[in-house]
């Protein structure tokens, strides 16, 4: 098994793209740390709303991906309300209709 990647900064909807793009089936890249369901809901999350805006962006980035087939969606407790949500990359379907410019121009893809 990969290790997982762990990034200091928050992961963007972007770099989690960017990332599947280039993955090898079976990386692993820890894509938030956190609650998310929380941490996504306007009258219980503590971020800005620009912050707020990105990770849901990135999180709904990573559910499309999922729906694509092109990562598993993992999640690891690490502590009291505190969980690592992971992307772990699949191999890349052969007839892939999905590419970056796809997913970046078209939400609902």
């Amino acid at each position: 098994m990969s290790p997982v990647i762990r990034l200091k900064a928050p992961i963007s909807e972007i770099d989690l793209m960017a990332w599947v793009d280039v993955a090898a089936p079976g990386e692993r890249l820890e894509y938030h740390r956190g609650f998310l369901v929380i941490e996504i809901t306007a009258v219980l999350s503590k971020l800005s709303e620009a912050d707020l805006r990105a990770l849901r962006a990135t999180a709904n980035a990573a559910y499309r991906l999922s729906e694509l087939g092109l990562v598993h969606l993992v999640q690891q407790r690490i502590g009291t309300d505190q969980f690592a949500y992971i992307a772990i990359a699949r191999p890349k379907p052969k007839t892939a209709a999905a590419s970056l410019s796809r997913l970046l121009l078209d939400p609902a893809a």
